[in-house]
């Protein structure tokens, strides 16, 4: 006998086990829908162009969209997700990447990093024409 196979000719209302599974429906629980959250991180990132894990180390699971902003889950932050520990993650957060073999000169590589800022050079942003417009 196949489990979809009746056992007794139960009325539609009568029924408590709709999926027959042997659990009745009024404590089985609901399946939860496993694509929601694919669609939220979707619509996350269509919303906010900006918004990358990256910036928090890899840590999909950090308010990432908005330590672009406070930094409070960012890699540099000083409250960062345990076991943030891989510097090669933490570094490409921070705009700075060295080789393996490369020698470490602590405040160089942020140095010429930071001198292509636009917050520090507004005209080298991309959106500097379109502001300079709507300003005018």
């Amino acid at each position: 006998m196949k489990k979809t196979d009746k056992l007794i000719d139960w009325e539609e209302n009568e029924r408590v086990d709709h999926n027959r599974d042997g659990i009745d429906d009024r404590i089985e629980p609901n399946v939860p829908d496993v694509s929601a959250g694919s669609r939220k991180l979707a619509d996350r990132l269509r919303n906010d162009s900006l918004a990358d894990p990256t910036i928090t180390g890899g840590d999909v699971d950090a308010q990432w969209e908005s330590a672009q902003f406070s930094g409070d889950e960012s890699a540099v932050s000083s409250m960062p997700t345990p076991e943030q520990n891989d510097v090669d993650n933490l570094g490409r957060a921070m705009g700075v990447t060295y080789n393996d073999d490369e020698e470490l000169k602590a405040g160089d590589k942020e140095r010429e990093r930071d001198k292509k800022r636009w917050e520090l050079d507004p005209a080298s942003s991309d959106d500097y024409q379109d502001r300079s417009r709507e300003q005018s």
